[in-house]
């Protein structure tokens, strides 16, 4: 653990001071003097941070590898970095999540918006799956992982250092057990009245995605005795949690077979396997057999990877959103419903629902938006930054 006194680095006079000291968590590297001292600092490293006057704005954490050299960590600039600081920032994130949830289910730490920046926390009972997304994080993962452990009582942490996130700082790829046993098998996980299978060691992400828990709730309610088709499904998000409020079937379909394995596994210990099918396949090589075979369902979900991660690709991202939508749309009945989701923070809500819309359009069918969803309470948006709030929801009825 680094002790201070602790270097200090500093803003260029054209940085905008402003904005950090209202809460922006971010310095960009164009906005930091870059000097070869500053260059030569360690990622992960602790430092102060001046504004171009010299005036201390708080500690960052500084890492020279990455477009994003300065996160904050705390305003106040005699803070120490250690043990008992993880531990009030951990405390205050939990009080939250037990405020929410009567079980132990969650996304614990949603990275700036709790203070942990670039840190990713999903809970599962008693064992706890860390994203370290920044390099401070990685230096100081005993410290993180003894706090979490002191906070939360959790038996086991596992470290999951896999996804872009990592790879823009610089961070190597890496999943292990910090503290404890690797669980035997997946986890099940009770939410919305179903019970999902978690891969916590080798599945997507964390193994669960959290944070379309109210849009399943959601799309369960318009789907009572009838039939869904869950596109993108992963492990029976949408879909379990249909067949949990009074679906009839689902059709569940993803590019990854041990996905839809989990995905049966969960329909098979709620007692609904006889009406959860699943399909291997591409999503639009899917979508488009399925309108050849006539297929029409009641309710149809769309929740695709991000298609726009970066401001680069947002066009492409658009234009494959409206041909889901294009494709989707013949699916649902008349008078059923269509339910398109984008995780891409860089498409923002307007147009991504813009591009459903044209999309719809151009399959000959009409859509009213009767709700629009967004990530659950325990991904907390920090309003300051856009990125946080990257899931969007909408539905349709056509």
């Amino acid at each position: 653990m680094q002790i201070p006194p602790f270097p200090t680095v500093r803003l260029l006079a054209k940085a905008d001071a402003r904005a950090v000291r209202h809460g922006f968590p971010w310095v960009y590297a164009n906005e930091l003097v870059l000097d070869r001292r500053s260059r030569q600092l360690d990622a992960g490293t602790l430092a102060i941070l001046e504004d171009a006057n010299r005036v201390p704005m708080g500690v960052v954490a500084v890492n020279p590898a990455s477009k994003i050299i300065c996160r904050m960590l705390d305003q106040n600039p005699e803070a120490v970095i250690d043990a008992a600081w993880c531990e009030t920032r951990l405390k205050a994130a939990l009080a939250h999540r037990e405020t929410l949830y009567d079980a132990p289910f969650y996304r614990l730490v949603h990275a700036e918006s709790d203070g942990l920046p670039g840190v990713v926390i999903d809970r599962f009972g008693d064992v706890a799956v860390i994203q370290p997304n920044a390099a401070w994080a990685d230096v100081l993962i005993d410290t993180l992982t003894d706090a979490l452990i002191a906070v939360t009582g959790v038996t086991t942490v596992i470290l999951n250092g896999t996804g872009r996130a990592r790879t823009l700082e610089g961070l190597d790829e890496r999943t292990e057990v910090i503290r404890g046993a690797a669980p035997d098998g997946p986890i099940a996980v009770p939410m919305n009245g179903a019970t999902y299978m978690a891969d916590v060691m080798g599945g997507q992400k964390t193994g669960l995605f959290f944070d379309q828990r109210p849009n399943h709730a959601f799309a369960a309610s318009l789907s009572r005795g009838g039939r869904m088709l869950d596109m993108f499904s992963h492990v029976g998000g949408f879909g379990l949690a249909a067949l949990a409020h009074g679906a009839k079937h689902v059709l569940a379909v993803d590019g990854s077979a041990p996905a839809l394995e989990l995905a049966d596994a969960g329909a098979d210990s709620m007692g609904c396997g006889a009406s959860f099918e699943t399909r291997k396949g591409d999503a639009f090589d899917t979508l488009t057999a399925l309108g050849e075979e006539g297929g029409v369902f009641d309710i149809v979900v769309c929740d695709p990877p991000a298609f726009a991660p970066n401001k680069q690709s947002v066009e492409a991202g658009l234009r494959a959103y409206e041909r889901l939508a294009r494709l989707a749309a013949p699916l649902v009945r008349e008078g059923g419903y269509l339910c398109l989701c984008s995780c891409s923070h860089a498409a923002d809500l307007t147009r991504f629902r813009n591009a459903s819309a044209r999309g719809i359009g151009r399959a000959g069918r009409r859509g009213q938006v009767i709700h629009t969803g967004f990530a659950g309470p325990d991904h907390p948006l920090l309003p300051h930054l856009a990125e946080s709030g990257y899931l969007k929801a909408v539905f349709f009825r056509l």
